[in-house]
């Protein structure tokens, strides 16, 4: 929900004959058009659907339409897990889709294909830009300066726990180090009693979380620009801080985790925690909504910030979505109009629902972000010294590819095919061939 998306990553682009034929059916159902009045459609396809997503999209529209008459607006939701497919093939097909969502996960293959808008133009004459915080305005030209895409929110890892299980556990508060994070959920893991220490997170995009270990072990000599990047230009995957944090992280899951998430995507390792089962859960704000609708009572949870590593210093990189236009939309004008309403107050209200770090500098002073789970993230905000904002290279061509690559070696590593340190031998082999190349 990480995206991070689900965000936090997620969902493989996949292409081939089958995929043509399923686009071409999609297309049809949808794609701008235009009335003898000159009143136009244009259709809007969102990736992380949700049931209540959804409607809360479908209620922000309205909004725009009535601000916006002559402009209608059809709403497309695939099923998460084939939506971003979904889109791509819609992309290619050339027509069926006018507004899209664009995570990091995606923008890297979908600019590089020439199939999103550049809304430059438009973004430099747009009074909304100046409102947007700096986070924001870096993705929002984070290619070669362009505008492809407006955030809508942010997702940053903080940790979740059970402030009654680490307390009968004999601890007097959170973790405040991936060391203690491992040394908790072990004391905490009862299998007897059907109660685990961490929701670990063994497939589906695995090494998001495992990277958060590694670049807290790294802090100090990272790359803020690319954290898969050390100061010296040699990948992360090079540094024997890492070797240390992987074997820390892959012993958080022998002692302190269920086997069976060796098989647990995002969903899985969020219903862990929420049906009580997990102390811990690492995971983005977007949680915050599913644990708030959980039978878990208010005292029975709490977020804190992000655990550091050996040096009292964690990286945060954000991962983030937003709205973009498809390049053969032929409704340009009034997709991006849809953008940049979705992108103002309506922005608060749909990073409110949907438990996201907001766009909008005024966002901060709302009471809502500052209370209650909240807090951990105006902790690491306020503390930049400690939690080091930093970027992960989700916008290269090779990022598809990396997550099916790095996905297999985690589950062979969690099974004993594959050790610690020839995993990283080949991801630094990975990353270093991709950046010479």
């Amino acid at each position: 929900m990480n995206l991070a998306h689900t965000t936090v990553g997620r969902r493989q682009l996949l292409a081939g004959t089958a995929a043509g034929g399923a686009a071409l059916a999609l297309a049809a159902c949808g794609g701008g058009s235009e009335s003898a009045d000159g009143s136009v459609t244009i259709t809007m396809v969102e990736s992380i659907t949700s049931s209540a997503r959804t409607e809360l999209l479908k209620s922000l529209i309205a909004d725009f339409e009535a601000a916006n008459e002559g402009i209608t607006v059809e709403l497309v939701s695939p099923p998460t897990e084939q939506a971003d497919q979904k889109i791509q093939q819609m992309l290619q097909a050339g027509s069926g889709v006018d507004v899209l969502e664009v995570r990091d996960l995606t923008i890297g293959p979908f600019t590089n294909n020439s199939w999103l808008y550049d809304m430059t133009a438009e973004t430099e004459g747009w009074d909304g830009f100046a409102d947007l915080t700096d986070q924001a305005k870096a993705f929002a030209t984070s290619v070669d300066g362009k505008t492809f895409a407006i955030p809508y929110g942010f997702y940053g890892l903080s940790l979740y726990y059970r402030p009654d299980l680490i307390a009968e556990a004999g601890f007097d508060g959170p973790p405040a180090t991936w060391e203690e994070l491992v040394e908790q959920a072990a004391a905490v893991q009862d299998p007897s009693q059907n109660r685990y220490g961490y929701a670990f997170r063994g497939t589906s995009n695995s090494i998001g979380q495992a990277m958060s270990a590694l670049e807290a072990y790294n802090a100090e000599d990272i790359d803020p620009e690319n954290a898969y990047a050390l100061a010296d230009g040699s990948t992360i995957f090079s540094s024997p801080a890492s070797q240390e944090a992987l074997d820390m992280y892959i012993e958080l899951f022998r002692t302190g985790s269920p086997q069976s998430a060796v098989a647990w995507g995002y969903p899985e390792m969020v219903e862990a925690f929420t049906n009580g089962s997990t102390a811990f859960l690492l995971q983005d704000p977007e949680v915050i909504a599913a644990v708030e609708a959980s039978s878990l009572t208010e005292d029975q949870w709490a977020v804190a910030p992000l655990v550091t590593g050996p040096t009292g210093k964690a990286t945060w990189p954000m991962a983030t979505a937003g709205w973009g236009v498809a390049e053969s939309s032929e409704h340009k004008e009034a997709a991006v109009k849809l953008v940049q309403f979705l992108s103002v107050d309506a922005s608060t209200t749909f990073a409110k629902e949907n438990s996201l770090v907001p766009i909008l500098q005024s966002a901060g002073e709302d009471e809502h972000f500052k209370t209650g789970p909240w807090a951990a993230y105006v902790t690491m905000t306020e503390a930049p010294e400690t939690y080091l904002s930093c970027q992960e290279p989700r916008g290269v061509a090779w990022w598809t590819e990396w997550g099916q690559r790095s996905d297999t070696d985690m589950q062979m590593i969690l099974t004993d095919s594959l050790t610690t340190a020839d995993a990283l031998k080949g991801w630094d082999e990975f990353w270093s061939e991709k950046w010479e190349g």
